[in-house]
């Protein structure tokens, strides 16, 4: 990281009302989590066996992974391709997938009727099996974005603000053990590089391939032997939108100076992936002679528009102008239809396009699986604002104390 990269943590209470209403946002659905591990899956969900799945996979699991692609984008682009200009973006892209792959892994556990068995893959492999690979990709890449991480809590310890009270003796407990951690991590950095890129291609594209097995089950908008590719696609376009829609986010509440000349920069590639998706997508449908039912006029046409519509066309238009990359409303607008397009993606192939003969209704979530998501993205948010503050994530001068 350059001199003119250099991050510190930020100086900035913790506790403002936006934040202690995410935390009692939070605790409401940590309680609910817990009503729901007491009683079972059964008396807490509307999931049932021919339905097995519902937010807590499309949303909590599928949305999240793709969500997290930023972290693997972004490093890539400024260290493997030598893109040094973008290092700032790196260390909040990289905790921004390390706390979104973690709270993945928690709304995993929600939806296992045994999650105390969560571990077995480690010892009981199946190498036939797609959610094998898929288990074994995410807790690797976990663990290598928890060692990317680790030079980062090293060089708050060893040069960051003193610690005081009882935090300072916690502190002394732990330099020592991080030096070696540290020095070890920073050797091994283009290494872990490099296999978080490859576990990263390795399970977005696997979670396309779960559904790829259910052909007479999918509305064929939705089907497609190719649904690995385009997921893999999908995490890879959106990955620079979610690093613009955080470090906007990350603008606004704690007070920073806009880094949109940056980001703007960046998103000069959202639209040539915009492109290239959403050709791959078209092309799809016509070799499968379903292109027709985009104006069929069934209701499932209604979410692919709005997929498309506003996820994919619609930002690929604005972020064509320089204009509207230069402001910072419109880039960050253009950003977030992207994020929103590849989540409504992911509901629609796990939810909307799902539907399994033989089902006596479709799917509605209950209100208990609606708090557990929001309080895990309250949890989310709250995890990113205590890391901000407490290690040196984000670069650049900020502008004074956040009250949000």
């Amino acid at each position: 990281m350059t001199a003119q990269h250099a991050a510190k943590p930020l100086q900035t209470t913790y506790f403002t009302p936006g934040a202690i209403a995410l935390a009692g946002l939070a605790i409401l659905g940590a309680s609910v989590a817990v009503w729901r591990f007491v009683v079972g899956l059964q008396d807490s969900t509307n999931l049932t066996d021919a339905n097995p799945w519902g937010i807590w996979i499309a949303v909590d699991v599928a949305t999240g992974v793709a969500l997290a692609a930023g972290g693997f984008t972004t490093a890539a682009l400024a260290h493997i391709f030598h893109r040094e200009r973008y290092g700032a973006l790196v260390r909040p892209a990289i905790l921004t997938a390390l706390l979104g792959y973690t709270f993945v892994v928690i709304g995993l556990m929600a939806d296992l009727g045994r999650p105390y068995n969560i571990w077995k893959p480690l010892i009981y492999p199946q190498g036939n099996s797609v959610l094998f690979e898929v288990a074994i990709c995410v807790m690797t890449y976990l663990t290598v974005l928890y060692l990317e991480f680790v030079p980062v809590v090293a060089e708050r310890f060893e040069s960051g603000p003193p610690f005081s009270g009882r935090a300072a003796s916690i502190a002394s407990l732990i330099r020592p053990l991080l030096k070696p951690a540290a020095a070890f991590a920073k050797v091994a950095l283009p290494v872990l590089l490099i296999l978080g890129v490859v576990l990263s291609f390795m399970h977005q594209s696997s979670l396309g391939t779960l559904m790829v097995i259910a052909p007479t089950k999918m509305n064929p908008l939705w089907y497609s032997p190719y649904l690995p590719a385009m997921f893999l696609l999908s995490a890879i376009m959106v990955g620079f939108p979610m690093v613009i829609v955080e470090g906007s986010w990350a603008t606004w509440a704690f007070r920073r100076e806009p880094e949109t000349p940056l980001l703007a920069d960046l998103a000069r590639f959202t639209p040539i992936l915009l492109t290239v998706y959403l050709a791959v997508k078209l092309i799809d449908l016509a070799s499968r002679g379903v292109l027709l039912h985009v104006v069929s006029g069934a209701p499932a046409t209604i979410w692919w528009w709005a997929e498309v519509g506003l996820g994919v066309v619609l930002p690929l238009l604005l972020l064509i102008s320089a204009k509207i990359r230069r402001s910072r409303k419109g880039l960050f607008v253009a950003a977030l239809l992207v994020v929103l397009g590849v989540a409504l993606n992911r509901i629609n192939v796990f939810l909307v396009a799902y539907n399994p003969p033989f089902v006596e209704s479709r799917y509605v979530p209950a209100w208990s699986e609606i708090v557990v998501t929001l309080g895990l993205i309250a949890g989310l948010v709250l995890a990113y604002r205590w890391a901000v503050i407490t290690f040196p994530v984000l670069a650049g001068p900020h502008a004074g104390e956040s009250h949000r």
